[in-house]
């Protein structure tokens, strides 16, 4: 029997009707014992799973020994005013900012904390 190659095999998907193409499938699955669906599917969960999540939850844990510093990050992250802000850093552990990008996370992360506190990302 004459070697096939790749050029032949991909000829041969091109010009195939749906129902060949569907029989083939069926049996590669008999022949090898393998699953089609499940060889698609893999791949594609596990390249979700490594991309992480796409939001995320900015929360403040602790206010640290600079509660005035504190503070003045969360009216700036947040845009509340004075005594808005103060409420929500007296309450905490307390949400800063919900279903946002990892990435403005992060930044939020280092503000806070450089001005002293104690952040968690969900």
């Amino acid at each position: 029997m004459a070697k096939l190659t790749q050029d032949d095999i991909l000829t041969y998907l091109e010009e195939a009707t749906i129902l060949e193409l569907n029989d083939l499938v069926t049996a590669i699955e008999d022949k090898f014992g393998v699953v089609a669906a499940a060889a698609v599917a893999a791949p594609a969960a596990a390249a979700e799973e490594a991309a992480g999540p796409s939001e995320v939850t900015v929360t403040l844990t602790s206010v640290g020994g600079t509660k005035v510093a504190v503070i003045k990050a969360v009216r700036e992250i947040t845009g509340l005013g004075l005594v808005d802000a103060k409420k929500l850093v007296d309450s905490a552990p307390a949400v800063i900012k919900e279903n946002i990008a990892p990435e403005e996370a992060d930044q939020i992360k280092e503000k806070l904390m450089g001005a002293g506190a104690t952040v968690e990302i969900k």
